[in-house]
C-alpha cells in the first residue's frame, strides 16, 4: 500500500476532514493535499510525519476509534512501500551490520534464506536490493533469531537493539525486535544526494582557493630524478610510489592529460596522518600545473559511500580540470587494480581483495613502457562511461550545444530553481532592469539576446512536451538576509545583479503569466529556498544538470544512472 492510499484511508475511517488533520499537525493543508494525492511523501524521520500521526492519533482518540494510537498509526506508514523506499539503504545496512557483528557469513546464510550467497554480498555492499524487502527483513530476522541464541550473541544484540537481555531469550521475542530494527531502525548516519547538492550549492571555489592558498602555490621547477624503473611491495613503498609518480608529472614540461584509475581501497593508506595531505597537495600541483585528468572512478560500492567519495571531489570538479568516468557493471570482487599514467611516468599496481599490502606496485619513467601503459589508459577510457561533463566558461560553445541538442530531444523536464528563470522575464522588463543596474550596452545586449535563445529553446521544447518547474516565493524579510539574483550562469556571466523585492515579485509575476500563457509549462511554488546558488534541470531518463549560480559559473551534467536516478527522485524538503 501507498502512503497517499493510507493516509485517505485513515481519515475516512476518523471521519476527519482535511482542516482538522491541517489544524492538529500544523501542517499546510497544500502539502496535506500533496500528501493525499501522492504528489509528495514525508521522510521517514521527518518531524512532519511524527506530527501528522500525532494528529490522527489524538482525532482517534477524541472520537473513540480503536486501532490508531501513535505507534500503530507510525508502524502502519513506515510499512508503506513509497516510505520503506525511502529507507531501503538504510535496511541493508542494518542488513550488514548484523551479519558483522555476529560473524555470519553470507554462505551460512545462504544456506538458510531463499538466495544465493552471491546476491547476499551484492546486498551487503548495496549493489543490489531485494524485490520485497518486508520479507526480506523478516526472513533474516527469523533466521538470525534462530541462531543467535547464546549468551555472547545476546549480549551483542542487547547492546544493538537497546534492550537488556532478558527481553531476547524468547527467540520469537528476539525476531520481533530484530524485524522491527531492520525495518525502523536509526538511520545509518552518512551522505545523500540532499547533502551532496548542498555541498555544491554552499561551495564557492574563490573562497575555497583562499582558504587553500592555491592562487599563491608555485609549480616547483627544481628537477626531480627517479629510477628508470622500480618495483614497490607493502604500504609504505606504495605509497612513496604514488607521490613520486606525481612529483615526476608535475616536473616535467609535458601538458599532456594524465589518467588515473584506482579500485584499491583507500582506508589502509589514510591511517597515515601525512599521506592524504601530501596526496592532496600533488593532485593541486597538478591542476595547478594546468593538466587535465581523466579521473576514472570505482563507483562499484554502496550509495552513500558513492557520494561520499563523489563530495571530496567537488573543489577539484569545479576547476573544470577533470573529467569523471566510471566503468559500468561490478568489476570484481577478487582482483584489485591501479593504473596512472601521464607522459612522464606510468603508475601501476595490483593486488588481492582484503590483501593490499601484499600487492606491488610498478613504477617506471621508461619511454617504451610509458608508451605501453598509455594504450592501456587509452582503452580503458574507450571502456569508461562519462560520469558527468563539466562545463565551464572555457567550454561555452560546447555547453551551448549541448543545450541546443537537448531541447531537441524528447522526455519530460522537472526543474528545481533557486530563482524565476530568466526566459520567463518580459524584454521590456529585462531592459529596464538592466538599465537600473548600470550594465554596460555590449553585456546588456549579450544578455538580451541570451534570454531570447533561452526563451526559443523553451518554447520549442514546450510545443511536444511538458515542463514542470518549482520556485520559492519568500517574504521579504527572508530576501532582505539572502537576496536573490537574476539567473545569468548560463551564460557564464561574472558578475551579481541582484533584484530589489518588488523586482522579484515582477519576475514571480512574469512567470506566472507565461505558465498561463503555456499549457504545457507547470509552475508549482512554495515559501522555502531549498538552494540559494542551484538551479536543477532534470531532463527524464536523459540526464540531470545542475548549475551552479555563483560565480565562477559552472555547470554538471550527470549520465550516471544511478546517480541520475537519485537526482530525480529527489523531493526538496518543502515547507509551506
Amino acid at each position: 500500500m501507498k502512503f497517499c492510499e493510507l493516509l485517505n484511508d485513515i481519515i475516512v475511517k476518523c471521519s476527519c476532514t482535511a482542516s482538522d488533520l491541517c489544524s492538529g499537525s500544523d501542517i499546510s493543508p497544500s502539502t496535506l493535499r500533496r500528501y493525499r494525492s501522492g504528489e509528495r511523501v514525508p521522510s521517514a524521520d521527518s518531524k512532519t510525519l511524527a506530527a501528522l500521526t500525532a494528529a490522527i492519533a489524538s482525532i482517534a482518540e477524541e472520537k473513540n476509534i480503536p486501532g490508531l494510537d501513535e505507534k500503530t498509526v507510525m508502524t502502519q506508514i513506515l510499512a508503506c512501500d513509497d516510505i520503506l523506499s525511502t529507507r531501503i539503504e538504510d535496511l541493508l545496512y542494518h542488513f550488514d551490520t548484523l551479519l558483522t557483528l555476529l560473524s555470519v557469513s553470507t554462505s551460512r546464510l545462504s544456506q538458510k534464506i531463499n538466495y544465493d550467497a552471491s546476491t547476499i554480498s551484492r546486498f551487503r555492499s548495496g549493489q543490489r536490493q531485494p524485490a520485497e524487502p518486508l520479507k526480506f527483513a523478516k526472513d533474516v530476522a527469523d533466521i538470525i533469531a534462530q541462531i543467535s541464541g547464546q549468551p555472547e550473541d545476546l549480549a551483542v544484540l542487547a547492546k544493538l537493539l537497546a534492550c537488556s537481555e532478558e527481553t531476547l531469550i524468547n527467540e520469537k521475542d528476539r525476531a520481533e525486535k530484530i524485524n522491527h530494527w531492520i525495518l525502523y531502525g536509526p538511520a545509518r548516519t552518512e551522505n545523500t544526494i540532499s547533502t551532496f547538492l548542498s555541498k555544491i550549492d554552499d561551495f564557492d571555489l574563490n573562497e575555497y582557493i583562499k582558504a587553500i592558498h592555491f592562487d599563491e602555490m608555485k609549480v616547483p621547477t627544481v628537477p626531480f630524478q627517479i629510477p628508470s624503473s622500480r618495483t614497490c611491495f607493502g604500504l609504505k613503498e606504495m605509497m612513496e610510489a604514488e607521490l613520486d609518480f606525481m612529483k615526476a608529472t608535475v616536473l616535467s614540461k609535458s601538458m599532456e592529460p594524465v589518467t588515473m584509475y584506482s579500485d584499491m581501497p583507500l582506508e589502509e593508506m589514510a591511517k597515515d596522518p601525512e599521506f592524504p595531505k601530501k596526496w592532496m597537495f600533488g593532485l593541486a600541483m597538478m591542476l595547478k600545473k594546468g593538466l587535465h585528468l581523466n579521473m576514472i572512478h570505482n563507483i562499484d560500492r554502496p550509495f552513500a559511500e558513492m557520494m561520499l567519495g563523489l563530495e571530496s571531489w567537488i573543489p577539484m570538479y569545479m576547476t573544470g580540470q577533470i573529467s569523471p568516468y566510471y566503468l559500468k557493471g561490478v568489476q570484481n570482487n577478487v582482483f584489485l587494480h591501479f593504473l596512472k599514467v601521464s607522459d612522464a611516468a606510468a603508475l601501476s599496481g595490483e593486488a588481492i581483495s582484503d590483501h593490499q599490502a601484499d600487492g606491488k606496485y610498478y613504477l617506471t619513467k621508461s619511454r617504451k613502457e610509458i608508451s605501453y601503459y598509455k594504450k592501456r589508459a587509452e582503452q580503458l577510457l574507450q571502456n569508461a562511461h562519462s560520469l558527468m561533463d563539466i562545463y565551464r566558461e572555457d567550454r561555452t560553445n560546447e555547453w551551448n550545444a549541448f543545450l541546443l541538442s537537448d531541447a531537441r530531444t524528447s522526455g519530460k523536464r522537472r526543474n528545481i530553481l533557486s530563482s524565476p528563470p530568466l526566459y520567463t522575464m518580459e524584454a521590456d522588463f529585462l531592459i529596464e532592469f538592466l538599465a537600473g543596474h548600470n550594465v554596460a550596452d555590449p553585456d546588456a545586449s549579450r544578455i538580451l539576446a541570451y534570454q531570447k535563445a533561452q526563451r526559443g529553446y523553451i518554447e520549442e521544447i514546450l510545443q511536444r512536451e511538458t515542463i514542470t518547474e518549482e520556485i520559492p516565493v519568500i517574504d521579504s524579510e527572508e530576501f532582505g538576509q539572502y537576496p536573490v539574483s537574476l539567473s545569468l550562469s548560463g551564460m557564464f556571466y561574472d558578475q551579481d545583479l541582484s533584484y530589489s523585492y518588488d523586482d522579484y515579485l515582477a519576475h514571480m509575476d512574469h512567470t506566472r503569466a507565461f505558465a498561463d500563457s503555456h499549457p504545457n509549462y507547470k509552475l508549482l511554488s512554495s515559501s522555502t529556498q531549498v538552494f540559494r546558488n542551484l538551479q536543477i534541470r532534470i531532463h527524464e531518463d536523459h540526464n540531470v544538470m545542475i548549475s551552479k549560480d555563483k560565480s565562477p559559473a559552472v555547470h554538471f551534467v550527470i549520465h550516471h544512472p544511478k546517480l541520475r536516478s537519485a537526482i530525480e527522485n529527489f523531493v526538496p524538503p518543502v515547507v509551506e
